[in-house]
């Protein structure tokens, strides 16, 4: 044991030493929780590090080729999508860079994965860059105004990042940087929650949200993210809206001011657009004949770049452009932590979204390729993607579905591939950035509208989700309309409230059913859904298909009464008013009367329906997962009631942990005698055994 932990040890011993097994077993967790041998030291720094233990193994000669491969591949789409999702972020091209640098590098270190590609993803550069925009609008920047790029003379020539003003983090330090220094506070603030759920093991959350969730979400925001680039596809200068109905109010304002659209990025865009649509539709054609895929961004943001610069598309025509992007690194600062107060609510949709999507995406990858990975350490390592980066002036990441697919199909085998993709965007960042200064925005907008086809085109899907399961196919609706039409946070709020409303609901309201045997076998099924199905002369079996808990347990009882027939506490008052019109009868002292009396009693007491029709009733449990307090007593009630006109309640199939709560709900008693007369594994051990009793009562008669 460390000294840290003979301290904590001998600070929690207690005097008594003959403490019971509890005490004892406390203690001896306590003490290997608290001792740091090396051996625990070691496993502790190759788990927090997976690349020390698959690093050492790498197959040199059968891997490299295949990751140096997707590496390039990676890098070059890497370039162009981070240059075009600054946009959405609200933030300059330079901070994309170091983004897919850093998180490239840092997932290699920490990643369980050996496929995804992390780095910038759309839908998180939506979220950021709604928190920025807020946040800029709070602290009295104008949004429409963007920073000429002639800000430096109308020259493009190369200037080092460590230029930019970046000295305060406040509002006083002008838009540009007080934006960054939003994104950086968010972004830490984001990866300090995902260590966080890391550390407390809370990786099991991503299982609540379901994929009609995470669908609905994805095509919602990527509305959203459509919505906000139209405007650089027409060249129109627009309000940016934040808030609430920004989906509603950004294409009113658009139809309004179409007349305004510049037509040099009109025609940028149709040509842009025809050339991404077409080369994807080919790619996805004929995916399985192409080892390399295209680099379509690439070449389309090149030849953009050279036809604006040498024909002056920015000075003839207004054409907005990317203006300058500079080289090298920024030196690192801290984020500012007098601002985190303020985005701290939004840090955590960010931080489950990309926890989320990091997961599945790995779990896809694994179990397509047949190794494990560790949930909680992708937690630890997509959040350090963010901790970290956020020192060097970067934003929020996570995996992306589109470059982990081209990962895996360009020869990806490990994530040394990462580190490839790492260095193109290094020599960007240190060479080739000044270059895309003539770069159109609405170039960039076609790139960011055609990488969300794969999220809009799950739309299709729906009719189909809706023919198989119309309660996922609402959460997706509902979830979709939220995230557009609201906001993406509250949308996903919405979405997930609305999946565990329905999941409620569904138990709340379960399927219920009487039961018939099927001659001449042992198996009994619902009447109403099979035919020639023999009922039980005497006995009613009726299955529940859900939990018994406090939510339904009022549903329980009226489907078991409507089931069988008969309300034991209706029978019960009917008899009491029965008993009581006797009483009256016989108090009467006019003859007359009496006999009137008499006769309305007998005629209640007719009134009372017969139980001779079944003496027992056996509740089928084997769907009955759990059962809590209201659970219990619902079902001592039922018998209770039921036992007070003469019939019997048999359990049969509950599973051992319905099982566990009837013994210690006293169901059977206090010592539990009356179980092997009350409980049975089967519908038909109970069948068979109510016939015995029948047939030992005749016997006896």
């Amino acid at each position: 044991m460390g000294p840290m932990g003979w301290c904590i040890w001998e600070k929690l011993r207690s005097p008594n030493v003959g403490g019971s097994g509890l005490r004892e077993m406390a203690k001896a967790k306590l003490r290997r929780s608290c001792s740091l041998t090396p051996a625990r030291l070691k496993d502790s720094v190759l788990g927090f590090f997976p690349v020390t233990v698959w690093l050492p193994k790498y197959r040199f000669r059968e891997y490299i080729v295949g990751d140096i491969m997707s590496g390039l591949v990676i890098g070059v789409i890497l370039v162009p999508q981070a240059i075009a999702y600054s946009l959405l972020a609200g933030l300059k091209p330079i901070y994309s860079l170091y983004t897919s640098f850093f998180a490239n590098i840092i997932y290699f270190l920490m990643g369980t994965s050996r496929h995804v590609s992390v780095g910038i993803f759309s839908l998180l550069c939506l979220m950021v860059g709604q928190v920025v925009d807020r946040e800029l609008q709070l602290a009295g920047f104008d949004l429409n105004e963007d920073i000429s790029p002639d800000s430096r003379n109308g020259s493009n020539e190369t200037f080092p990042a460590s230029d930019l003003p970046l000295g305060n983090t406040g509002p006083e330090c002008g838009k540009e940087c007080y934006a960054i220094s939003i994104a950086t506070a968010l972004t830490f603030l984001a990866g300090v929650y995902q260590v966080l759920m890391g550390l407390f093991r809370l990786g099991f959350v991503s299982t609540y949200l379901s994929q009609p969730l995470l669908d609905g979400f994805a095509t919602g925001a990527s509305l959203t993210i459509l919505t906000s680039q139209v405007k650089y596809l027409f060249g129109i200068k627009i309000p940016r809206h934040q808030g609430y109905g920004m989906f509603l109010a950004t294409w009113v304002n658009m139809i309004r001011n179409l007349p305004q659209a510049n037509v040099c990025d009109v025609i940028t865009s149709v040509i842009c657009l025809t050339v991404l649509v077409a080369a994807k539709e080919l790619a996805d054609r004929y995916k399985n004949k192409t080892k390399i895929p295209l680099p379509t961004e690439l070449i389309v943001i090149v030849t953009a770049t050279l036809v604006s610069h040498f024909g002056n598309l920015h000075e003839h025509y207004g054409s907005s452009i990317s203006g300058d992007i500079p080289t090298g690194f920024i030196p690192p600062k801290a984020p500012n932590f007098g601002l985190m107060h303020r985005v701290a609510l939004d840090a955590v949709p960010i931080a489950i979204i990309g926890f989320a999507f990091t997961v599945s995406l790995s779990e896809m990858f694994a179990k397509n390729y047949g190794y494990p990975i560790k949930a909680n350490q992708e937690m630890f390592a997509v959040g350090f993607c963010n901790i970290i980066p956020s020192f060097f002036h970067s934003f929020t990441t996570s995996a992306a579905l589109a470059k982990s697919l081209v990962k895996t199909s360009t020869g990806c085998h490990t994530q040394v591939s990462s580190v490839v993709s790492a260095i193109v965007v290094l020599l960007v960042l240190l060479f080739l950035a000044p270059l895309f200064y003539s770069l159109q925005k609405s170039v960039l907008a076609c790139i960011i509208i055609v990488s969300l086809k794969g999220a809009l085109w799950k739309c299709r899907d729906v009719p189909k989700q809706y023919r198989v399961n119309k309660t996922d196919a609402l959460v997706w609706g509902v979830t979709m309309a939220s995230c557009a039409l609201i906001s993406t946070e509250i949308g996903l709020l919405v979405g997930i409230l609305f999946s565990m409303f329905c999941v409620v609901g569904r138990t709340q309201h379960p399927r219920v059913a009487l039961l018939g045997q099927i001659e001449n076998t042992i198996f009994y099924e619902d009447s109403k859904q099979y035919d020639n199905l023999l009922p039980v002369p005497k006995i009613k079996i009726f299955r529940f298909e859900a939990p018994l808990y406090y939510a339904n347990k009022d549903f329980f009882l009226k489907s078991l009464y409507k089931m069988t027939g008969l309300d034991p506490t209706l029978e019960a008052a009917k008899r009491k008013e029965c008993e009581r019109g006797k009483t009256t009868t016989d108090e009467r002292h006019v003859e007359k009367g009496v006999i009137r009396e008499l006769g309305q009693a007998d005629t209640t007491c007719h009134l009372v329906p017969k139980q001779s029709e079944f003496h027992t009733i056996i509740i089928d449990c084997s769907s009955v997962l759990f059962l809590d307090t209201a659970g219990i007593s619902t079902l001592k009630n039922v018998r209770k009631d039921y036992r007070a006109m003469n019939i019997a309640i048999l359990l049969t199939g509950c599973n051992p942990s319905v099982r566990d709560s009837l013994k210690r709900g006293g169901y059977f008693g206090n010592d539990d005698s009356s179980m092997k007369e009350l409980l049975f594994y089967s519908v038909h051990g109970a069948v068979q055994f109510v016939r015995a009793k029948e047939q030992t009562m005749d016997s006896t008669v």
